[in-house]
């Protein structure tokens, strides 16, 4: 987001700070908060049959948990932090008027969200492909 955006929701939010290794939020909960990530980095981690999967990462002013708010859904993956983590934390209330009262806000959210889902269906692709070499072999 940019530095004027990332400003107007300092006012409107909460600085919470994270250590190494914290839950920032576990999957199945209820999504109650939306977080633009100040400094540090969170592990997109989803449960497989095969364990827990590390399935991305968001760094320095990335906002995670909107698709829970957008979806009024609980979360779909538990965010782990890498290192120490300070984000804003946007209540949901807060969340939803940013983007009914500033346009640019949300077209910056939907920005975002295309690009975590391009990115979720390149890496699908991978995995495919890793999947069907290992049937061939």
């Amino acid at each position: 987001m940019e530095t004027s955006k990332l400003k107007l929701l300092a006012f409107a939010s909460e600085i919470v700070s994270f250590e190494d290794g914290d839950v920032v939020f576990n999957s199945g909960e209820s999504a109650d908060f939306a977080y633009v990530i100040m400094d540090g980095a969170v592990d997109i981690v989803t449960e497989t049959d095969s364990g827990p999967v590390v399935s991305g990462t968001l760094s320095q002013n990335q906002l995670i948990g909107e698709l829970g708010l957008l979806n009024n859904a609980p979360r779909n993956a538990t965010l782990i932090t890498r290192g120490n983590l300070r984000a804003m934390k946007i209540t949901g209330d807060m969340f939803f008027r940013m983007l009914r009262e500033n346009a640019d806000v949300a077209l910056d959210v939907i920005r975002m969200l295309s690009n975590k889902l391009s990115q979720s269906h390149a890496r699908v692709e991978l995995l495919q492909k890793q999947l069907n070499q290992q049937d061939n072999d």
